[in-house]
């Protein structure tokens, strides 16, 4: 297969988005090939956090989180968190470099809508890279787009999907990029581990996320930033999130 050219329609993605680097597909390509179904295995109870670990979410409040303009205003119950559409997204108050993350989400158990518009959100680390977060089951989007995709960069290296309404677990273990001055010294890298799969082994990033765009390290940042959710208008529930700090990592 070719990337979509423009003039084509293809049923999902874009035919008229820039290539991306060393790829022959374009950003959010319609005829990237969908990554291969595997059957994770069932959902269990969460898993609790280590004894080194900053817990960011276990039920009961959202004090280490903030919304645009001050507090969350996403609503609690039955331990997790939901996504108030129209409120925006929450980051945490406290900010986050190299770490490993862990976190459990829910799409909706009533499937409304397809594609992009289906039990759709993120988890962005530095607040900048995102992790796509969106009920990929029996759900055709585009690749770069599915759930557990490095959005608009890298498709999953399989669809590790569990049923609407179940629970999921995201093991992110990222590296945030290095610079000297203006000059990027190496790349952010990340591995996520969706539901016990693997899905992205040590994959660097092409910068910060964007949509129909290339990625780049044109505007230098921090080392750390906070760990934010979106809100992309669907009630997406997210539930016992926790952190470790990688002070150590090296990033060569």
């Amino acid at each position: 297969m070719t990337a979509a050219t423009a003039g084509s329609t293809p049923s999902i993605g874009y035919d008229d988005t820039p290539v991306l680097p060393g790829q022959e597909w374009r950003v959010h390509d319609g005829r990237r090939p969908q990554p291969r179904v595997v059957t994770p295995p069932p959902a269990g109870e969460p898993l609790p956090p280590p004894s080194d670990a900053v817990v960011l979410f276990d039920g009961t409040d959202l004090s280490q989180w903030k919304g645009a303009d001050g507090d969350a205003q996403w609503p609690l119950g039955g331990g997790y968190m939901e996504v108030a559409p129209g409120t925006g997204g929450i980051e945490t108050r406290e900010q986050f470099g190299d770490c490993q993350l862990h976190l459990e989400w829910a799409a909706p158990g009533e499937v409304k809508g397809d594609s992009q518009g289906r039990g759709n959100s993120g988890v962005f680390l530095l607040g900048k890279y995102e992790i796509q977060v969106l009920d990929g089951y029996d759900n055709p989007t585009y690749a770069d787009g599915i759930t557990a995709a490095i959005y608009g960069q890298y498709p999953p290296l399989v669809n590790a999907c569990r049923k609407p309404g179940e629970w999921q677990t995201y093991d992110i273990f990222f590296v945030a990029p290095r610079f000297n001055g203006k000059k990027l010294e190496s790349p952010a890298y990340v591995t996520v581990i969706h539901n016990g799969v693997l899905v992205h082994h040590h994959q660097a990033l092409m910068g910060p996320t964007g949509h129909r765009t290339v990625s780049s390290y044109d505007i230098p940042h921090p080392p750390t930033g906070p760990l934010a959710l979106q809100d992309h208008g669907d009630l997406v529930r997210y539930r016992n999130i926790w952190i470790r700090e990688l002070t150590d990592y090296d990033a060569g």
